[in-house]
This record gives C-alpha cells, sequence and structure tokens, in this order.
C-alpha cells in the first residue's frame, strides 16, 4: 500500500539557508520557495548568484553575511556542493553560524558526518541524501518538482544518547525530515555506512557501467552510434552527468563501490565464460536479472509515476525508542513520517 501523506508542516515555518546553488541545492530552493517557506541561498559564482535573484530567489555570493543571517534567524543550513569544498565552507560555518541546525544533500554520508565532526558540528548535524537528479548541472538545471516521489535518505547515526524532544539534535532531524517532505520528497532513514553501501550498487555502480557502455559502444565507430537505440539511451543516460561530479562521487566513495563492483565483474564474467562456451548460456543471468528488476518494480513502482509499495512507518521524534523505530523503518526501507 502506497502513503504519500506528508509530515505537518511547521506552526512557524523555520527558515532555510541552501549554500551552493547548482542542480540539488537550487531545486530545493525552487520547491521551498514555491511551498511558501522562507528560504535563501548563496553561492560561490556571482553568475549563479545573479541568475538566480533574476528568478526571484533571495540570494547572495557573500558567504559570511549569509551564514550570520543563518545565525540570526535560527535557520536550517543545506550543503549543497561537492565533497572537496566541504571543508572550507564547514570552517566558516563554524565561525559563523555553529549553532545553527545543519544538513546536506551529498550523496556520499560517512565522510561527510566524518568532516561535520572534524569542525565540531556534529551536534547540530542531521545528513540527508535526496535520491533524485538528472545529467545536467549548474542553476540552469534547476527545476521545480524535481524531488516529487523521489527517496530523501535522512540519517540518524550521531543521534546523542537518550535525546529527549527539546535536545538541539533532535529539533534539526525534525527540520530536516520536514524540508524534505515540504518538496514532495518520500524519506527513508539510514545509517551512513548503510547508506552508502547501499547508494554504491543503486547509484555509483550504475554510474561506472554507464561510462564503460558508452565507451565500448563509441570504439564500435559511426555504425554503432547510428544504431543505438533507446536500450543503449537509457544505459548511458548518466554518462552525460559531468566528468568531477561522476569523480567526485566515486572516489568518495571508494570501499563500498570496489565491493558492488567487484561483484558486478563477477557476473560479467560468468557471462564472457558461458558466451566463450559453445555449449555455455546466459539463462542463470537473464532469468535473475529479470527477478532482481521484478523485485524493484514491486518496491518502487513499475515508472515514477506509478505509486510505491514500501512500506510506511510514522515516529514521535524524542519519545522513548523512537531510534529502534528508525532502524527498523531502515531494515524495511520504509518511508517515514513524524507525528
Amino acid at each position: 500500500m502506497n502513503y504519500t501523506a506528508a509530515s505537518p508542516a511547521p506552526a512557524d515555518p523555520f527558515p532555510v539557508c541552501v549554500l551552493g546553488l547548482g542542480l540539488i541545492g537550487g531545486s530545493l530552493l525552487r520547491d521551498l520557495q514555491g511551498a511558501g517557506r522562507p528560504a535563501f541561498g548563496w553561492n560561490r559564482s556571482q553568475a549563479t548568484v545573479d541568475a538566480a535573484a533574476s528568478d526571484g530567489f533571495d540570494v547572495s555570493a557573500d558567504l559570511v553575511a549569509t551564514l550570520r543571517r543563518a545565525a540570526a534567524q535560527d535557520a536550517l543550513i543545506v550543503l549543497g556542493v561537492p565533497v572537496p569544498a566541504l571543508p572550507s565552507l564547514l570552517e566558516e560555518v563554524a565561525v559563523h553560524a555553529p549553532d545553527c541546525g545543519l544538513t546536506d544533500v551529498v550523496s556520499v554520508k560517512a565522510e561527510v558526518l566524518e568532516l561535520v565532526r572534524a569542525h565540531g558540528l556534529a551536534g547540530r548535524y542531521v545528513g540527508g541524501h535526496p535520491m533524485a537528479g538528472t545529467a545536467d548541472s549548474g542553476w540552469d538545471a534547476t527545476t521545480t518538482g524535481l524531488f516529487d516521489d523521489a527517496v530523501w535518505v535522512v540519517t540518524h547515526d550521531n543521534a546523542p544518547d537518550n535525546a529527549g524532544e527539546d535536545d538541539g539534535w533532535v529539533t534539526t532531524w525534525r527540520r530536516v525530515v520536514e524540508t524534505a517532505t515540504a518538496t514532495g520528497a518520500a524519506v527513508v532513514p539510514a545509517r551512513t555506512t548503510n547508506h552508502d553501501n547501499a547508494v554504491a550498487r543503486v547509484s555509483h555502480l550504475p554510474h561506472v557501467l554507464a561510462e564503460a557502455l558508452a565507451v565500448t559502444a563509441d570504439r564500435g565507430g559511426a555504425l554503432a552510434l547510428s544504431l543505438a537505440a533507446t536500450s543503449f539511451r537509457d544505459g548511458t543516460r548518466v554518462a552525460g552527468t559531468a566528468p568531477p561530479l561522476v569523480q567526485a562521487m566515486c572516489e568518495n566513495n571508494r570501499d563500498a563501490l570496489v565491493t558492488a563492483l567487484d561483484e558486478a565483474v563477477e557476473l560479467l564474467s560468468a557471462a564472457r565464460a558461458s558466451l566463450g562456451d559453445p555449449d555455455g548460456d546466459l539463462s542463470q543471468l537473464t532469468g535473475d536479472g529479470y527477478d532482481a528488476r521484478l523485485r524493484y518494480e514491486a518496491r518502487a513502482g513499475r515508472t515514477r509515476e506509478a505509486p510505491s509499495n514500501r512500506p510506511f512507518i510514522r515516529v514521535r521524534p524524542g519519545d522513548p525508542g523512537w531510534i529502534e523505530q528508525l532502524h527498523y523503518a531502515e531494515s524495511l526501507g520504509a518511508q517515514i513520517g513524524i507525528l
């Protein structure tokens, strides 16, 4: 059964400060403003700021002023920059807005949590990762509705012991969930290591395979490219992503990606051996792959427009045992809402 009810909107919507206005951060700013939520942003590129401002958004290229505003307004700060840019950004947050709730939209979680801890900000940090995007990047690629029905992972590894409803970390966690649901996303809880292992298989490995497939086809010359149709187009879509973004994404999740890649290579090697043997066949791989795809469709829906069949669990942040509820929801891949 599919549940789409969002968590209740806060009585006094808190401001959200988005640092980095690329595809994800910029689309988040668009959705929040469209939902009537107070939101403002920063980007280091003046050209990006000018473009966003001309579209009617409250943005600045002055990081210090933006962070001081976030501190004065007790805003939730969203880190929307690639991992290599995080250390310098976190240094400024630690100086100018150390008491603000903090989250991110980065595709890996363990390394971000490590960086946040190194800057003394873990007490108000909750990791986030919207499983949405396109092959395009930058402000021009941003759009409203990017996160509709997409999964938005929210972490809980660094919850303080016996965190009650009034704890600052719990407040941040609640705000992160409310921000995600305001965009139409489905929140799924996960711990950082489990998240990174999962996205290595369903996000980062597909990028590596898409690059390899694109190169292999290109080596077939003009005729191969002329004959390429939907299976090739769909299989290589993410190969159109800017190379530095793919490189950073994959290299920041090396261990988990190597494990997933080893499994894929083993499957491909077995397929190679079957094809090289006149008496061999591909029935094992084609049958297992078909069944695996059906299990995915049964969980996520056959198309993006179709309703998902994820379980749905409501939690009350700060109640006794609520972290154990999140662990249970994680084990089911369940969507959560908050009471």
